[in-house]
């Protein structure tokens, strides 16, 4: 049911680092295509492709280290629960184990990852598989700082990895790399992306081992009970019908609402399909539909709720879309169920 998806809190962190990369809201709000209520709800799952396209603004505005900068922002718990499976376990290499199996709780579940351990290295693994280019090195990058700077937190120790490998080709100069990670051997073009440790995995977190199941069981609860954000047009009439209760139905308020441009507004309305005018009247029909089976309100003030000029507007409009009066509909209505 999420798959293609990311968590909520992860696009408000890319979302975060676009805006500081120099980015509009205009053109967060295009490429999330989400509100900013949508971003504070841990259960709410972005589309991943819209997530690519907000790395696409950071890249743009950020070029190459816009992954390592938004890492850099990424203070602990802002990605929730997830932070803290750092520390999930007594071990490093026990609590790296639960972040990689609950992945999902931040990232698309149908990406992959594994831990490995052999002779002393301890390597944490992204073995989904992606199309190399700028925008992955962007995102591979982000993720390895991350998994580092959470790793450094949860020991409290300075942990230098003695390899770090990327699927991205090799920039010109990873000088910037080198200075994050705090080594020189970043491999370029491996199968897949990497963070090894040389005897890390048995450094302990100072994690409380009941806390950490706590955490655990939350992360799969999250997984569990997640839903992808509604589509385009539904965050459109949910705008119209806020604008429709405080009494403002009109084209710039709307927009405002939704952080876009009249104009973009109504392009993104025709790229759906549709236009202002017929969801402005889809949106009125509904709710008169419910004001007049719910209430006993009389027309002339079921049409002034619903923007009409007067009660004759309103039977005019409803009578198009129903093929009968509103007084015929609250009479039926009120003899049992009526089919939309």
């Amino acid at each position: 049911m999420i798959g293609n998806t990311i968590s909520s809190r992860l696009a408000a962190l890319v979302g975060g680092a676009a805006l500081r990369a120099g980015a509009s809201q205009a053109q967060l709000f295009s490429a999330l295509r989400v509100g900013a209520d949508q971003l504070r709800d841990d259960l709410v799952r972005i589309p991943t492709d819209s997530a690519w396209r907000a790395w696409e603004l950071i890249y743009a505005a950020a070029g190459p280290t816009g992954g390592l900068c938004a890492a850099a922002t990424a203070t602990r718990g802002s990605l929730t629960v997830w932070d803290y499976l750092f520390t999930s376990g007594p071990t490093l290499s026990e609590s790296l184990r639960s972040v990689v199996d609950l992945r999902a709780v931040i990232a698309d579940p149908l990406g992959d990852g594994e831990v490995v351990e052999s002779g002393g290295l301890l390597s944490v693994r992204d073995t989904a598989a992606i199309e190399p280019g700028p925008i992955l090195a962007l995102v591979e990058e982000f993720t390895l700082a991350l998994m580092l700077q959470r790793a450094r937190e949860a020991t409290g120790h300075p942990l230098v990895p003695v390899r770090v490998a990327f699927r991205h080709r090799a920039p010109r100069n990873h000088r910037h790399l080198i200075e994050v990670f705090g080594t020189g051997r970043i491999i370029f073009d491996a199968p897949c992306s990497e963070l090894t440790f040389l005897d890390a995995g048995a450094l302990p977190t100072g994690g409380d081992p009941h806390l950490g199941a706590i955490h655990r069981g939350y992360a799969e609860l999250l997984i569990a009970s997640a839903r992808p954000a509604p589509g385009s047009i539904d965050r459109i009439r949910a705008a119209l019908r806020e604008a429709m209760g405080r009494g403002a139905l009109d084209l710039d308020s709307v927009a405002a609402t939704l952080a876009l441009s009249p104009r973009t507004l109504q392009r993104r309305l025709g790229d759906l399909g549709t236009t202002w005018r017929a969801e402005v009247e889809a949106v009125r029909y509904e709710h008169a539909m419910d004001l007049l089976r719910d209430t006993d309100l009389p027309m002339d003030a079921i049409a002034a709720r619903l923007g009409y000029a007067d009660p004759r507007t309103l039977r005019r409009a409803f009578r198009r879309r129903a093929g009968q009066s509103p007084s015929e509909f609250r009479r039926r209505a009120g003899s049992g169920p009526i089919s939309g």
